[in-house]
């Protein structure tokens, strides 16, 4: 199953929401919401700096992962930023591949 780095913040509301609700309620819901599309939480950590937490999860496909991207974000709670992770065995086969590719001024 892919595996997305997700980065998010709290901003209003759901910093409002964190203090009421801790952070062992807000990661619970984090599972609950990978688990409810058929994907699941790999790691979860509250963090300083530019994200608040800092997730590892495993979802069925892009389409999954963005779909729980928006339905986060459409929230207006929570920003989020979601990267596609690679195994290094998919950057051996992704550094395989070739193309038709003129870089600019070339």
């Amino acid at each position: 199953m892919p595996k997305y780095l997700v980065q998010s913040s709290y901003v209003g509301d759901g910093v409002r929401g964190l203090r009421q609700d801790g952070g062992s309620a807000r990661r619970a819901v984090a599972e609950r919401a990978c688990a409810s599309v058929g994907g699941r939480l790999d790691v979860f950590y509250f963090a300083f700096g530019d994200a608040d937490v800092v997730a590892i999860m495993d979802m069925p496909d892009n389409t999954t992962a963005a779909g729980v991207a928006l339905l986060v974000g459409a929230s207006g709670k929570v920003d989020v930023k979601t990267t596609v992770l690679l195994t290094p065995e998919e950057v051996d086969t992704a550094v395989k591949l070739g193309g038709d590719y003129r870089p600019p001024g070339e």
